[in-house]
């Protein structure tokens, strides 16, 4: 946390002279002397403020003298600009609460962005209230916070009566599966959220048996990625059974995770029915050949699947050559990328993905030894 403010020598007699020879107002502290004018944590001096913003600043600066925090400057250089981006700045709880008091009272941001911050649940509890009254911030990353269950819990309570909210990142947050609860009860009630980023954090297979119902019934999420988490074979199959359901999904990032042969095969059939999602990525999950060949199969019938990404899994050119042969036997497959990065591959592998590509020329195949471009485009957009 930064440090504490500094109170202006002298009495308050002369403070309210001084503050009258300078043009501040009265009760507004006086930058530090020697502190640096070009630092992020230095006090702004309302010189530079423009008509119509002094009493919006006035409120920041107030109240971070009433939890002892340093403003930060560029919060007061806002103005109207439609983002925020107070990034790796140890703002602590107290920062939090200093802030939350002046965002209630600025229309204008659309994304906030306080990603790396020490917030803790107790900071978020104090953001909860400004999230749940905006009608403008649609863009929040809380990323890397460590907000746990608490802040969970604060946060999805907030953004359930946020129908702006649009996109969520809450990587890196020690997230458990108590939070799993407060995260699923999110989904099933904000019909409005197109993107939420849980990557990065501790949801386990108990976490997973949670979410899988919630994303089954959920309406109008876009992209979800809970890549970096433990979501071994249980919780990857009833993730794998709410994405069967789905209808609305169009990115899935489930890499990272050990789901396993049992994990491949329960996503290889909910692909069998599922007619929406367009990319998905399951790097890294301890796929061998059997589990690729469970995969496949729903690659044979899928119809919509444009980029699927299986890099880093042990399924050896025996497992990357079913997933091919699953795609060959598709004509009517949307297939754009397969990307089977850091597996090696035989040349029988090498031979049948050029009989692919006279079937679907568009085809891009990305192999250890093979690396191609490919152009992905966002399928979500924020407002501007």
């Amino acid at each position: 946390m930064r440090g504490p403010l500094q109170e202006p020598g002298g009495k308050e007699a002369q403070d309210e002279g001084a503050a009258a020879a300078s043009g501040r107002p009265a009760g507004v502290p006086e930058a530090e002397k020697g502190s640096g004018a070009g630092s992020d944590s230095d006090q702004e001096t309302e010189g530079a403020r423009k008509p119509g913003e002094l009493g919006k600043d006035t409120l920041y600066l107030r109240s971070c003298r009433a939890h002892s925090v340093v403003p930060a400057s560029c919060f007061l250089r806002q103005g109207k600009a439609p983002e925020l981006s107070l990034r790796h700045r140890g703002l602590g709880p107290q920062g939090a609460r200093a802030l939350a008091c002046a965002l209630t009272s600025n229309p204008y941001i659309k994304r906030l962005d306080l990603r790396d911050n020490g917030l803790c649940g107790v900071g978020a509890e104090a953001l909860a209230g400004t999230l749940s009254k905006s009608r403008s911030i649609c863009d929040v990353d809380l990323s890397e916070n460590w907000l746990g269950a608490e802040g969970a819990r604060a946060v999805c309570a907030a953004l359930v009566v946020s129908p702006a909210v649009q996109r969520v990142q809450l990587a890196g947050n020690g997230l458990e599966e108590q939070a799993a609860q407060y995260l699923a009860e999110l989904l099933l009630a904000h019909t409005g959220l197109k993107s939420l980023d849980l990557s990065y954090n501790q949801l386990n297979d108990q976490a997973g048996e949670t979410l899988g119902p919630a994303l089954a019934e959920n309406t109008g999420l876009m992209e979800l990625s809970v890549s970096w988490n433990h979501l071994g074979g249980p919780g990857a199959v009833a993730f794998a059974r709410g994405l069967e359901a789905n209808i609305f999904l169009r990115v899935l990032d489930i890499s990272y995770n050990g789901c396993g042969d049992s994990g491949a095969s329960a996503v290889g059939e909910a692909l069998k029915t599922n007619s929406v999602l367009e990319e998905l990525y399951m790097g890294n999950n301890r796929i061998s050949a059997a589990g690729a060949l469970s995969l496949g199969l729903g690659l044979r019938v899928n119809q919509t699947l444009r980029i699927l990404a299986v890099s880093r899994n042990p399924m050896r050119s025996e497992g990357c050559s079913g997933v091919l042969k699953s795609v060959q036997a598709n004509p009517q497959s949307a297939l754009e990328l397969l990307d089977f990065s850091d597996i090696q591959v035989n040349r029988e592998f090498d031979d049948l993905a050029s009989s692919v590509k006279v079937i679907l020329p568009g085809l891009c195949i990305k192999t250890a030894a093979r690396r191609v471009e490919y152009k992905k485009e966002a399928v979500f957009r924020p407002p501007e």
